[in-house]
């Protein structure tokens, strides 16, 4: 962890990924149409930053987002974890603000500030009290154009992210395995890499590393900026134009995802560790995204993954946890909010006594199922009636909404995208689900894999 609190381990962006997801998921089926359930406005400044205001009035606050669209996916090759690094490095001072003055002039107002990146994106927020919001624009726009970045500087946070990588990955063996099966997953794309980067090359980053990513892909016209909280358009517009407004745009590159060649084999791995107390098991699949691959099947695999290990009214906690008694739990997860390809998961750990072998025969014949006979009509009702109402929560804070509209706008999708979401989730039938189970689970674009105590046999 860095000296700026709370800031997420990039070990854990993958998984922050798919909460997202998931919230955008939830949050969007609350309502028939985003612009009545967030009341959010867009407008893009005359330098290219695009702004979203969604006004809350429930608490004087607001919270300010910006989202740059670059990620992990982007670090060139041999040089993993320099989008992470640098999102540490943004910290580290302007001119105008030296090095601990952004974070400590946010405490002061009794606010707090932090930032997470993605494969896909790197984001910073604070949230203050509403009066407040004013000097958080001018801290952001400072380091949006003005980070100052040197070896006395770099140096000491090198080593603090390399700590991240020991404490968040190299000593959490589920972590550690995680990281294993992505690598063997992915044959080309740059999902492949770990976020946080490899350790041999995070060793490497240099200086010039993190300015080279600094001036190709911070600047305005690459960014979104999110206000939500206690707030109107014609204020958020005024001081944005004010603050931001003056930053200059530049050229940014295209982003490139690269395409999977054809998988011919799937992938099995099992790994020992004497940290790890109980056996599990995992399978990645490839799979679509909202905007990769074969598409279509988006929105029928967020379904069809509620349906196998959504909760505790799910195939899978009914069949391999209560009637069969052979799982202490078992779930499944699909993440649509990506660039490129995405990964459909499956994830059990067995009851005491229970072979690995015996479960994952359980879980195959679970996925037979669906292939062979899909899913009943009332089966798909319900499903979606759970995902309704856990949306009921979901519009408690000030940053759920914020972290929704930035997720799809930062892939690439509108604000019409995430208002017709719940339509489009409404309209999946039986027939499109199994026709995506069968476009998805195919076990030689899969990466299976056990993990396993020490002292197993």
């Amino acid at each position: 962890m860095t000296d700026f609190g709370a800031r997420r381990a990039a070990g854990r962006c993958r998984l922050i990924r798919r909460l997202l997801t998931a919230l955008f998921c939830i949050v969007a089926l609350a309502s028939p149409a985003m612009a009545q359930r967030f009341g959010a406005e867009s407008f893009t400044l005359a330098n290219g930053l695009q702004v979203v205001v969604v006004p809350n009035q429930r608490s004087p606050a607001v919270t300010q987002m910006v989202w740059y669209k670059t990620g992990a996916a982007d670090d060139p090759r041999g040089k993993s974890g320099i989008a992470h690094f640098l999102e540490h490095l943004m910290f580290k001072g302007t001119k105008a603000h030296p090095p601990g003055e952004f974070s400590a002039l946010i405490a002061q107002t009794g606010g707090r500030d932090n930032a997470f990146t993605t494969e896909d994106f790197t984001v910073f927020h604070e949230t203050v009290p509403k009066e407040q919001l004013d000097m958080v624009m001018r801290l952001e726009a400072d380091r949006m154009t003005g980070l100052q970045i040197s070896e006395a500087v770099l140096l000491p946070e090198r080593e603090v992210i390399l700590e991240e990588r020991r404490m968040r990955i190299d000593n959490d063996p589920a972590a550690l395995f995680r990281e294993q099966l992505f690598a063997n997953l992915f044959l080309n794309d740059s999902y492949r890499l770990p976020t946080i980067g490899w350790e041999h090359e995070m060793r490497t980053l240099g200086v010039e590393d993190a300015l080279t990513a600094y001036r190709k892909w911070y600047a305005p016209n690459n960014a979104i900026l999110i206000v939500a909280g206690d707030v109107d358009r014609a204020e958020v517009q005024s001081l944005a134009a004010k603050i931001y407004g003056p930053l200059n745009a530049r050229p940014t590159p295209p982003r490139l995802r690269l395409e999977e060649p054809p998988h011919r084999a799937a992938i099995r791995l099992q790994m020992k560790n004497p940290r790890v107390a109980q056996p599990s098991w995992r399978r990645y699949y490839i799979a679509p995204s909202y905007r990769a691959g074969a598409t279509e099947h988006a929105y029928a695999l967020q379904v069809l993954a509620e349906i196998l290990g959504g909760g505790a009214e799910s195939r899978f906690y009914r069949d391999l946890v209560l009637k069969q008694g052979i799982a202490l739990s078992a779930s499944a997860d699909y993440a649509a909010s990506a660039i490129g390809l995405s990964t459909f998961s499956l994830y059990a750990t067995p009851k005491p006594g229970v072979a690995v072998a015996d479960l994952e025969v359980a879980i195959d014949a679970e996925l037979r199922q669906v292939l062979e006979n899909g899913a009943e009509q009332d089966e798909v009702r319900r499903a979606e009636q759970r995902m309704q109402a856990a949306a009921i929560y979901a519009n408690d804070s000030l940053s759920g909404p914020a972290n929704i509209i930035g997720t799809a706008l930062a892939i690439g999708e509108t604000l019409d995208d995430v208002s017709a979401w719940p339509d489009r989730i409404g309209a999946v039938t039986p027939e499109q689900i199994q026709a995506a189970a069968r476009a998805v689970l195919i076990e030689r674009n899969s990466a299976t894999g056990i993990l396993l105590p020490e002292h197993t046999s």
